[in-house]
């Protein structure tokens, strides 16, 4: 097996990995249940519409980011379309580096807002909590499966901030534009 084809192998969970996303699981379906029990738990309404709102909009750089790594990522006939063979830039992936773990950090946010019940609040800080060190772990398998080319679109594009990866694209365009114009 080449240097390449080893780099390219998918990453495989430790027994450790596979603790914390068992304790992720557990924190998540914990956190569905009291949404259901303590719905609008201290009766603040607006609260409640602005957690449905980051629910709703939480869901939408998932979704991007599936359709672009099935469109650009190149994972190659009959394979799983995480399984990606390049570095995916395009799309929601020139915004954030991370729009999956974006979406699982803002769905429990949301959950906390929908039913602010401090159980419910400390399994929603749990969960996001293992969720950063899952992100962490992923740009670390990045820059190994990837190496350059995914340490120069880290200095790119921001992990998970949406504003700071729009205004860092707006700037990016506006460069390749006066780059493309004559002199």
């Amino acid at each position: 097996m080449s240097e390449q084809e080893t780099k390219m192998q998918q990453w495989e969970p430790t027994p450790g990995d596979i603790i914390l996303m068992s304790i992720e699981g557990a924190a998540f379906l914990a956190q569905v249940v009291l949404t259901f029990l303590y719905y609008n738990y201290l009766g603040i309404k607006w609260l409640v519409y602005v957690g449905w709102a980051l629910f709703v909009l939480g869901m939408i750089p998932g979704w991007r980011a599936r359709v672009a790594f099935e469109k650009e990522g190149k994972g190659g006939e009959g394979r799983d379309w995480l399984r990606t063979t390049v570095v995916v830039d395009t799309d929601v992936y020139a915004v954030v580096r991370h729009p999956m773990y974006l979406t699982f950090m803002l769905v429990p946010l949301a959950l906390i807002l929908i039913a602010t019940q401090w159980l419910n609040v400390a399994c929603g800080a749990i969960l996001m909590a293992l969720i950063y060190n899952d992100m962490r772990r992923e740009e670390r398998n990045n820059t190994v499966k990837f190496g350059d080319d995914y340490r120069r679109y880290m200095e790119k594009v921001p992990r998970m901030n949406f504003v700071a990866g729009l205004i860092r694209l707006r700037r990016r365009r506006r460069d390749e534009e006066r780059a493309d114009q004559p002199g």
